[in-house]
Order: C-alpha cells, then structure tokens, then sequence
C-alpha cells in the first residue's frame, strides 16, 4: 500500500520511535501489536521463517494503522531488496554492512536507474498499489523509503564515518549480539570491551549526524538507549511478548 512515510518524516524531524520484531509469521499477531501503538515494525527475513506472501498478509493486517512496516532482508543481495521492495514495506534493513562499498550496493539495489540498479516493475507492484500509484511511487520512492544498514561488527564500526557518508543511507542499526560475536564474546554484554565498542559505534553514528537504531539487552534498557541518543528503539519481538507473557502468568497461576 502506497503512502508517505510519516515514520521517516517524524524521526528526520527529530521525533523518537519505538519498533517491535515479528518472527512469528502471523497477520493477526501483527495486527494486535499494529494497534498497540508500535511506531514500527520489523518482518525479520534474515532469522525467521517468514516468506513475501506472508510478508504482504502482515503489511495488509498493518495497513490500517499509522505503524511502518519494516523488512530486513537476508543478506545485502539486490535480487533479495528487489523483490522485498516491490511489495511496498516502507523501510528496508539490511544486515551486516561493514564497508562504504556495501552500503553503496544497498543504497543501489533500492533505488532506479540511474541512481541505482533497481529493476523497475512498478506499473503494477503492490508497492505502487499495483500500478494505481504509479506516478507517486515512482516520483517519490527514493525519498520515501527508510534505509537502514546493520553495523554488526568491529570491522563495521571503524568503517562508520565512511558508511554514513553514503548517500542514501538513512539509520545505522546496531546488531548487539554479532557484534559482541564479531569480537569473540557472544552474548557477553556485561563485558568491558563489548559496552566500549558499542558505545564507540553510538558515538560514531551521532557524530555523523544519522539515525541511530538498536536493539535492547541486558545493561542496555530503553531509558538508557534513549539518554544515548538512539532515534529508534527496540526492545521485544512478538514471540519475546507471548513467550514471557506466558512463562510469567504460569509461574504465578502455579503458585496458587
């Protein structure tokens, strides 16, 4: 469905978001969470199960509601962000990006020539309301798409100042779990040198003047994500949601 991205406009306005994850691959799961008020939402195609069809059912179940529709694709692939693209979500992530270079192959793949190497359908995608919106879609959809590279490693934080630079790339989203990976300590978010790191690429990423988005761990809740600046925060996945919801009210029904 073809319409401005208030979500980009708001958080380029200085506004902040809060996004929820969806793995569960559910149209209804996502309606729910849609109307709860999540700014945005993240159809997760690198972990996951999920496939376009049911990636369209979850943007139709969404579209009632002001919520974006986030898709992270599996990889910085331009076959991938071109299919992912033409059934209109209105931002895109892409993950593990560590160089400028890369990030010039993202911003590619989503933009038409000759910006870019985008095959060109859009007479009758989804994302064009099947071609009834053509002319918008296509006017507008460099500047309405919200691109967002993954910064996941060591390699990639010494690379921000050139990644930002990119033309095109709108948010760097840091990936705290491969990042601790990226330097052998996966998962250990106490540790001294995962928290210098992370804060290093936070630090980078404001000084270039992008978006700054990430996930909450432990240590690192969304108030302090917001005293660090982050513009898009976020801290469950529908599965997170049911599954701790569900272990909290067994434990205390079993209490009785």
């Amino acid at each position: 469905m073809y319409r401005e991205n208030s979500f980009k406009q708001r958080l380029l306005a200085g506004g902040r978001g809060y996004g929820c994850w969806l793995h569960l691959c559910s149209p209804i799961a996502a309606e729910v969470l849609a109307l709860a008020g999540y700014d945005a939402m993240i159809i997760d195609h690198e972990h996951g199960s999920g496939d376009l069809v049911g990636a369209i059912q979850i943007m139709q179940a969404m579209s009632a509601t002001p919520s974006a529709p986030i898709i992270r694709v599996p990889w910085n692939d331009p076959v991938a962000l071109k299919r992912v693209l033409d059934i209109g979500p209105e931002g895109v992530m892409i993950p593990s990006i560590n160089s400028a270079e890369e990030a010039r192959a993202a911003v590619a793949a989503c933009r038409y020539p000759p910006d870019g190497v985008r095959g060109a359908a859009y007479g009758l995608v989804r994302a064009s309301d099947y071609g009834m919106a053509a002319g918008d879609y296509f006017n507008n959809a460099r500047d309405n798409l919200l691109v967002i590279c993954q910064i996941e490693t060591a390699e990639a934080v010494d690379a921000i100042p050139e990644i930002a630079a990119v033309d095109g790339v709108d948010m760097l989203f840091i990936g705290p779990i491969d990042l601790s990976g990226s330097i052998g300590k996966l998962g250990q978010f106490d540790d001294a040198a995962v928290i210098a790191l992370r804060e290093r690429a936070e630090d980078a990423i404001k000084a270039a003047g992008k978006l700054l988005g990430g996930l909450a761990v432990p240590n690192l809740d969304v108030a302090q994500m917001a005293a660090r600046g982050y513009d898009f925060v976020t801290a469950a996945s529908d599965i997170t949601l049911l599954r701790d919801a569900a272990l909290a009210q067994l434990k205390d029904m079993r209490k009785i």
